[in-house]
């Protein structure tokens, strides 16, 4: 199959929309990470996005829609709560697990009588949606387990060959993939994987807000999991990585001292003039550190790095959705200095 790329003109989007609508898989741009979408209540379609990137078929896709309208023919019921955070959130990196419509077929749930829902704030991802006529289900449009795609040429990648087409629509401002989040009663949500919706915005409308335990810790063997990113190592490149809590001082120390042929290490702006080995760096502040982390791990790739070492971020607000990912790139191994 040859893949196409396309740019986010009129007749190139219409021609992926087509695509979309005819049960082919493209990649798309939003503005967490760019997207493998397939007609979600096509199953088949949906097939060959797991197909494409080799996922476990347990784990759950989410399905992005264009209008708050579309929202009731996605899901069964809509809780007040959740037309409350859509009105605050959306369109935007904020996912809810809601149960799912009987269109949705059990293989875009992961097998789930509940289906995760969002709308895109990209412009490109609501006009392909619009243009398809039909609700998108759409992972991130990398091999899975790999680092999520930022860029297209990331996905082209990824995906050459086994996809009919991707979208250019340039890089994701946001960088990691949406929170996730699950309803509990009326006034209470947990989040299940966290994104650039950090826990405090969700507290100005939500009284209760708590963090789901697999965020920071590995599930046990077997368990059930409501959201994607929550089961599986992921975001992994190539290289081994392990991260690093403490001080620069302690950090540095650790890493001269650990350090073997191949070792890389990834540190904030500003760091890493004083260690033996080379380093990239990921910006210094959580925002910005959330869009480079991705691409970082793939560039580490690119330059041929066998180990990495990696300084941990601030786990607080979107700071604890790099963390997250970062402890999953790295099997959850995490050393303290």
């Amino acid at each position: 199959m040859e893949t196409k790329l396309l740019s986010n003109s009129t007749a190139d989007l219409q021609e992926a929309a087509h695509l979309l609508k005819e049960g082919n898989v493209v990649g798309i741009p939003t503005e967490t990470v760019y997207g493998l979408a397939a007609d979600a209540r096509n199953p088949e379609a949906v097939r060959q996005i797991f197909a494409a990137k080799g996922r476990p078929a347990d784990n759950p896709l989410i399905v992005h829609i264009a209008k708050l309208e579309e929202l009731e023919s996605v899901a069964v019921s809509v809780p007040e709560l959740a037309l409350k955070l859509a009105e605050k959130f959306w369109p935007g990196p904020l996912t809810m697990i809601l149960p799912k419509h009987p269109s949705i077929p059990t293989i875009t749930s992961g097998g789930l009588d509940t289906v995760g829902v969002r709308m895109p704030s990209h412009l490109v991802a609501r006009k392909l949606i619009e243009l398809s006529g039909v609700p998108i289900a759409a992972p991130s449009a990398n091999i899975s387990g790999y680092p999520s795609p930022t860029t297209a040429q990331h996905v082209m990648r990824d995906m050459h060959g086994k996809i009919a087409a991707v979208v250019d629509g340039g890089d994701c401002c946001v960088g990691v993939e949406s929170t996730v989040i699950a309803l509990e009663g009326e006034d209470s949500v947990r989040i299940l994987r966290p994104g650039y919706v950090t826990k405090e915005m969700l507290e100005t409308v939500v009284p209760h807000v708590t963090l789901d335990k697999a965020i920071l810790h590995q599930l046990q063997e077997g368990q059930t999991v409501r959201s994607p990113g929550m089961k599986y190592q992921h975001y992994s490149p190539h290289a081994h990585v392990t991260l690093i809590e403490g001080r620069w001082p302690e950090f540095a120390a650790w890493v001269q001292q650990h350090a073997e042929a191949g070792t890389y290490a990834l540190v904030f702006d500003g760091e890493g003039a004083d260690l033996s080995v080379p380093y990239l760096t990921y910006g210094t502040g959580d925002a910005e550190q959330a869009h480079q982390v991705f691409a970082k791990l793939r560039e580490l790739d690119d330059i041929g790095a066998k180990r990495v070492f990696v300084r941990a971020p601030n786990p607080n607000g979107i700071g604890l959705a790099v963390y997250n990912r970062l402890i999953r790139a790295a099997g959850f191994e995490v050393i303290q200095v």
